[in-house]
């Protein structure tokens, strides 16, 4: 399974940015999906997941009503679009596949995961 991300970078406290994730080699749209991240220092936490057909979704606390997860299974692309981000939120991005319930924000639950993107969040 071969796994790129894009879409992370620089942008300033409240800003938007989106990323994306695209996997190959898998059964993409039978698989449920998520959304991690790691600040420096600090553990791994799962703020989003999404089910294999894209009508589940779960988020974390921190980001729910600001960020939306989505997929496009015909394109084999999973997305999260970021909005009115804070400098807190400055971390390494991951996406994540193939976990055994589409409502776990843990990350020991999911199989593939992304090489990361670093989103950094100026003030």
């Amino acid at each position: 399974v071969q796994v790129v991300q894009s879409g992370g970078g620089l942008v300033q406290v409240g800003g938007s940015l989106t990323l994306s994730c695209t996997f190959s080699g898998l059964n993409f749209g039978a698989v449920h999906m998520g959304w991690f991240r790691q600040a420096p220092g600090k553990e791994r936490e799962g703020i989003a997941s999404i089910s294999w057909s894209g009508q589940y979704k779960v988020y974390a606390d921190s980001v729910k009503g600001r960020f939306t997860i989505s997929r496009d299974n015909a394109k084999n692309l999973l997305y999260l679009q970021m909005n009115s981000l804070k400098p807190e939120e400055t971390a390494m991005y991951y996406c994540a596949a193939d976990s055994r319930s589409w409502r776990t924000l843990v990350d020991d639950d999911y199989k593939y995961w992304g090489q990361g993107t670093q989103v950094t969040v100026s003030s």
